[in-house]
């Protein structure tokens, strides 16, 4: 699929989310640009702003397999990944796949588990496959996990792990409606006899894998790479963070700007590419010092602050500098 495709096509998928979701489009962005990097998604926001309805509507519209996954503080790994059960007619063992095995997984409410059930999805997260008494089972294709959780100060949550933050490429907030926003909601509840607006699929699986294909095509030019490079290791210079981005985090960011030129319809990367989705893509891979906690510091306002800091390279569009 082409650039331009691509882009109209994600386009009319971002619409049609909009028609069922009160939404803001920037938010739907970001967490389209995520699946077309491959990459997974975390929703953080207090109970009641949407954010389940989003992920179902996403799986909806782009015609994918969905499976959704209720966190609770009981919840088991093989509840998850699935177990082996025996069947008496036959005296063996057979898997019996778990709720994971989707397209796209709705974990819904992730911080409501503890650690260790949370853990369950690394496997599945990075390597698309989860293994389960020894034997290893591959997931379909594609796999997004889009997970939801409320902030850790919410009574009865627990804070994600820090290598399991970093699993997610993408980490963003819906918020609270606009004026507009809000009046839509009320205006739907007042009419209650009149059905809610509802997704339709947009694309199927197989262009959902071209989708994703696509960014492979777009080109980050050197001077691009290196500013990458740049605004990942600033984070790690900054004296309010621990820990700074990752490698991952820096291939993540890579990944994710080509999908956000994708939106914009450019066959290459520019550096405001990368500042739109920097914020979304890294402040969640931040560990802050004690000091920074205590004072309220937040993690994207640190990346701002990185933003500001790194010298942006003068660009020109590569057919441009081909003709001179």
């Amino acid at each position: 699929m082409s650039v331009p495709d691509a882009a109209a096509t994600v386009e009319a998928v971002v619409d049609e989310i909009l028609s069922a979701v009160v939404a803001d489009r920037t938010v739907l962005e970001e967490v389209i640009a995520g699946v077309l990097a491959r990459g997974h998604v975390l929703l953080e926001d207090v109970p009641g702003t949407g954010k389940t309805l989003t992920a179902r509507s996403f799986a909806t519209a782009l015609g994918l397999e969905f499976a959704r996954i209720q966190f609770t503080p009981d919840l088991m790994p093989s509840d998850i990944t699935g177990s082996y059960v025996f069947e008496e007619e036959t005296g063996e063992f057979h898997f019996t796949p778990g709720p994971v095995f989707a397209n796209v997984v709705l974990a819904d409410e992730i911080n409501r588990a503890p650690p260790k059930t949370q853990a369950a999805l690394l496997e599945a997260m990075e390597e698309g496959q989860v293994t389960v008494d020894g034997e290893t089972h591959d997931l379909p294709d594609p796999f997004v996990v889009i997970a939801t959780q409320n902030p850790v100060e919410q009574e009865g949550t627990f804070e994600l792990p820090e290598a399991q933050r970093d699993r997610f490429m993408i980490k963003t907030s819906l918020g609270y409606p606009d004026a507009e926003g809000t009046r839509e909601l009320i205006d739907r509840r007042a009419d209650r006899d009149r059905p809610d607006p509802t997704v339709e699929p947009v694309v199927d699986r197989e262009a959902v894998l071209s989708l994703q294909r696509t960014p492979e095509t777009v080109t980050v030019e050197g001077p691009v790479r290196d500013y990458i490079g740049s605004v990942c290791r600033a984070t790690r210079a900054d004296g309010r963070v621990d820990v700074g981005v990752s490698p991952r985090g820096v291939q993540r960011l890579f990944e994710a700007s080509r999908a956000r030129a994708v939106l914009d319809g450019r066959e290459y990367v520019v550096p405001d590419d990368v500042k739109r989705i920097a914020r979304p893509a890294l402040a969640h891979r931040l560990v802050l010092t004690p000091e920074a906690s205590v004072d309220g510091v937040s993690r994207r306002t640190i990346v701002d602050a990185v933003l500001d800091d790194v010298a942006v390279p003068a660009m020109e569009p590569p057919a441009a500098s081909a003709e001179q």
